[in-house]
């Protein structure tokens, strides 16, 4: 089997993707993989560090402004979207795939849309509850198109091809082992573990109260472990407004600023409390692993499917929501010392996150695309 799967600009639209390849590699070991994605995206470290070659397309998103400059940046992303065809089914001809497998975000339009003209089956996967433009410009023509949501499938116009599976959940992330994670972070059984992040590229405006917890959590000598992940953009300031808050980092070992949680996966494990963004794949993840989390989702996506997700968390019992408005460095610092301060309430949060967990979705997802992959080949 030959995958092509394409898809970037974030974690959200890069891990679903890596984790179809090696569930794949799973099933049928000869599996042959590449991605291709953006020049500029996450996708860059992230899929090297997998092991897996990545062509990238110089591709860029459209602006919703109507102004001027945006109508210019407008007319150079088409103009490059044409290019950035041509040059995909270039790629395709040499790679020659099974199926194209298309992750969402923009950097993944121009591989799919080549792949229709050229006759490839292809495959959409959208995590979200609400569509995102590339899945509703591409859904069409797809072979078929799998959700995580039921209201997706409305909203996609509820065609046969149309399937509910739920989001892929990375092996490793399946196969963690919460014992062996602590072990692996030296964490003795009243040890205590807060695990934040904000997405692959950063906040800034939750990373600027990320500042302010920090400093907190230095002031108050916090006992407990804290890694935050801060992401590229804010990799280098971050740290530094911390510290003109007071955070004096080099004295807490304790509290650990990385721009990004290669081993994921473990750390999710570990953690006692999760304090993150609620993107459709995160939640995923979350809910396997049985993890209580405090969420803010992110005001800035379509039709606010951020906090639709993470109601419906909150509703099950598994977290508790923070508007980005109101989660201030106190009130994050708060709300991390109300939760682990009570054990079984984390418990209770656990337990009932492990509820929603989708059941086999990486499984769902290998028989889909086998299925488009037979049919055409019938």
């Amino acid at each position: 089997m030959k995958l092509y799967i394409t898809g970037g600009g974030t974690g959200g639209h890069v891990t679903p993707g890596l984790a179809i390849a090696r569930y794949f590699e799973q099933k049928q070991p000869e599996t042959v993989v590449r991605f291709a994605g953006s020049a500029r995206g996450i996708e860059n470290k992230l899929v090297p560090r997998e092991g897996y070659p990545l062509d990238t397309i110089e591709i860029i998103g459209l602006s919703r402004s109507l102004s001027p400059k945006g109508l210019a940046h407008n007319l150079k992303a088409a103009k490059l979207a044409v290019a950035a065809v041509g040059k995909a089914k270039k790629l395709l001809e040499k790679a020659r795939p099974d199926c194209v497998i298309g992750c969402g975000g923009y950097a993944s339009f121009a591989v799919v849309r080549a792949a229709q003209k050229m006759g490839i089956p292809t495959v959409l996967l959208e995590v979200n509850a609400l569509p995102g433009k590339v899945t509703q410009m591409l859904a069409k023509k797809a072979d078929r198109v799998l959700v995580c949501f039921e209201q997706t499938r409305a909203l996609l116009g509820g065609a046969d091809k149309i399937v509910l599976t739920g989001a892929p959940v990375r092996g490793e992330i399946a196969a963690a082992d919460r014992a062996k994670a602590r072990a692996k972070f030296g964490l003795g059984a009243e040890d205590k573990l807060v695990v934040s992040f904000w997405g692959s590229m950063g906040a800034k405006y939750m990373n600027e109260h990320m500042a302010g917890m920090l400093a907190l959590e230095c002031k108050n000598n916090v006992a407990y472990h804290h890694i935050h992940a801060t992401g590229a953009a804010a990799r280098e300031w971050l740290p530094k407004l911390a510290a003109e808050q007071g955070a004096e980092l080099a004295k807490h070992p304790n509290i650990e600023l990385t721009e990004y949680i290669y081993d994921m996966a473990d750390r999710l494990a570990a953690a006692d409390l999760v304090v993150c963004r609620a993107g459709a794949a995160t939640l995923g993840e979350l809910c396997m692993l049985g993890r209580p989390s405090i969420l803010v989702p992110s005001p800035f996506v379509a039709e606010n499917h951020q906090e639709k997700n993470a109601r419906a968390l909150e509703q099950a019992g598994g977290c508790r929501v923070l508007l980005e408005k109101d989660a201030t460095g106190q009130v994050l610092y708060d709300a991390v010392q109300a939760l682990l301060a009570d054990g079984a309430r984390l418990t209770r949060m656990g337990r009932d996150a492990t509820k929603l967990a989708a059941h086999d979705p990486s499984e769902k997802i290998y028989q889909q695309i086998m299925q488009v992959v037979e049919q055409r080949q019938k």
